[in-house]
């Protein structure tokens, strides 16, 4: 258990705290490297209680016409133009042992869970010679939890986000910056999944609770980056508000305003020698 947790929590780690998309300009094909960050995260959206997690990690990435590995996922570009963009990608989050969280207390664990889906993107506006991007990013996908032996789909989430991309916030700094906001929709099953208490498991401060779906609370995240020789230095904070979720009411629910947040720094020690035009 502790090894999947483990490959979890590097998965996660790995779709979080590498570098986001950058203005497009010449990059190499192709980048290999590893590194290590640390992250502090709840439980679960609404949780709070958290965990720090030392994660070393491999740094691949691969900016190919149609198939990207760009470190925080694999990707598969299905549709494209010079604004609109229609690929595939996942997501994954790691385990929650119920006897290390007091709210879930003789609760069943959470299992690992991933996402998968499609997700169409509109750049709404950019400059090359300012070194910015807007764009808007709506992601649709299936959530699954698995325990390694079995794979259940959990149910279905959206969550349009608005996306601001700035290289050099700093003049002449190289600092990167990019700023991510939107709300979050599920389905009951989503929210049952995480917030429903089940009569067997009610007590006398957590009470039997059904979740719905619905608006599932809104996310603001934001990161820096600098590159600097062969190294990339990158920091974040992610929050998560919960006012106004469907399943705001639950037991579970501990906070209405989860934070999340990280540091890392990647060393890239091979390069390809061709170039190709990306904003990865």
């Amino acid at each position: 258990m502790r090894i999947r947790r483990s490959i979890m929590v590097v998965l996660l780690a790995l779709s979080i705290l590498l570098p986001q998309n950058a203005i497009s300009e010449e990059k190499p094909l192709w980048e290999l490297g590893i590194g290590a960050g640390v992250l502090q995260m709840p439980d679960y959206r609404g949780s709070d209680e958290s965990r720090f997690y030392f994660l070393p990690y491999p740094y691949a990435i691969y900016r190919g016409g149609i198939l990207k590995v760009d470190g925080q996922r694999i990707s598969g570009q299905i549709f494209k133009t010079d604004r609109v963009l229609l690929d595939f990608s996942g997501y994954g989050a790691v385990p929650v042992k119920s006897s290390n969280n007091s709210a879930r207390a003789g609760m069943p664990d959470l299992d690992p869970t991933f996402e998968i889906g499609p997700a169409l993107k509109i750049i709404l506006r950019e400059s090359k010679s300012d070194g910015y991007k807007l764009s808007f990013a709506l992601p649709v996908r299936a959530f699954f939890s698995t325990d390694f032996s079995s794979v259940r789909r959990e149910g279905w989430v959206f969550s349009p986000r608005l996306n601001l991309e700035k290289n050099d916030v700093i003049p002449a700094t190289g600092l990167n910056m990019g700023i991510s906001a939107g709300p979050m929709f599920a389905d009951s099953s989503y929210n049952t999944y995480f917030y429903t208490v089940e009569a067997a498991y009610a007590t006398a401060t957590r009470p039997a609770y059904s979740a719905g779906g619905g608006y599932s609370g809104s996310t603001l995240t934001v990161g820096l980056s600098k590159a600097y020789k062969q190294f990339i230095f990158s920091a974040f904070v992610s929050a998560d508000f919960l006012n106004g979720a469907v399943f705001e009411d639950s037991p579970l629910v501990k906070t209405k305003t989860s934070v999340m947040s990280g540091i890392n720094v990647s060393w890239i020690f091979l390069k390809s020698a061709k170039t190709v035009t990306s904003d990865k």
